[in-house]
């Protein structure tokens, strides 16, 4: 089958690893099922698999892709969750010591089929289309997750999501306006800050500057470079939630303001099936629609 994968790893050049080409149709375990893809998506995940980051050269060639949406077996429309836990696994499969991602251990989504467990797959609600759905799986359910499950925020309350631009910043930013929250936004660039307004941001500003209000809780991905304002920036008992750390992950801590403050610092990874299947209820019940840059037939 016609697919897109990973044949060497290149840490400094990743692209040079990128393939186009043939690979053979997917096994399927007992108890896994195939999904003919319709459309995937693409995430930094991708790139830091060419780098080799969480794909080992052992397991080339490797199909890349995380996101997709696509027909099971039965010609249903569904959306393929990508987390996939051990078989003896119970309950949150993200709490799995042993869970993987689709092209990490398995083949993922950049191709005419991917093979994943039978629990996998979630309904697809008619009002996405197949490219919005195949948004989902990472950024968006990473987002998802990260507003609703793990920060306890309420409609009417206030959030800062830092670093706009990136693809989960930009999902909190939308998936937060449309849960009525009052969402703030930073960002370095100035273009990113006028786009954060575009699509939700109740008010941006320049990353660091002073706010004008303490914020219920943080959503933060970028790490050291915007940790401490996260910190000085919430209010007494509010949550930081972070999913990131693409600045760095050792920024000074701030244990005094954290424990004098009784806030919060709650890690949050991906999400999990069920939480998947609500996120796509979610975006039908309310209109919501994932921002695309652009299609690629």
């Amino acid at each position: 089958m016609f697919a897109v994968y990973a044949g060497e790893i290149n840490p400094e050049d990743p692209l040079k690893g990128l393939v186009i080409g043939e690979q053979p149709d997917p096994v399927v375990p007992d108890g896994w099922t195939t999904v003919t893809v319709k459309a995937a998506s693409i995430n930094h995940h991708d790139v830091w698999s060419l780098r080799g980051v969480g794909l080992r050269s052992d397991a080339l060639p490797m199909i890349l892709g995380c996101d997709a949406a696509g027909y099971d077996e039965d010609g249903n429309e569904v959306i393929v969750h990508a987390v996939i836990s051990d078989p003896s696994w119970r309950g949150d499969e993200t709490l799995d010591p042993k869970r993987s991602l689709l092209s990490e251990r398995h083949p993922g989504t950049f191709a005419e089929k991917v093979a994943v467990p039978s629990r996998n797959v979630v309904a697809k609600p008619a009002g996405l289309s197949f490219a919005e759905a195949a948004c989902l799986p990472t950024a968006w359910l990473t987002a998802y997750r990260m507003l609703f499950t793990q920060s306890d925020l309420k409609q009417g309350d206030t959030v800062l999501v830092q670093g706009a631009g990136g693809g989960v910043a930009t999902a909190l930013i939308i998936l937060a306006r449309a849960a009525g929250l009052r969402v703030l936004a930073t960002s370095r660039d100035e273009d990113k800050r006028t786009k954060a307004l575009e699509i939700g941001a109740h008010e941006v500003f320049e990353s660091g500057a002073r706010l004008p209000v303490k914020v219920d809780a943080v959503m933060e991905t970028v790490g050291k470079a915007t940790w401490s304002h996260s910190v000085r920036s919430m209010r007494p008992g509010g949550t930081i939630v972070i999913s990131g750390a693409t600045s760095g992950d050792a920024p000074p801590a701030e244990l005094t303001r954290i424990f004098f403050q009784q806030m919060r610092v709650h890690g949050s990874t991906m999400g999990t099936r069920d939480e998947l299947h609500r996120l796509a209820q979610f975006l039908d019940v309310t209109g919501t629609k994932p921002l695309i840059d652009r299609e690629i037939p």
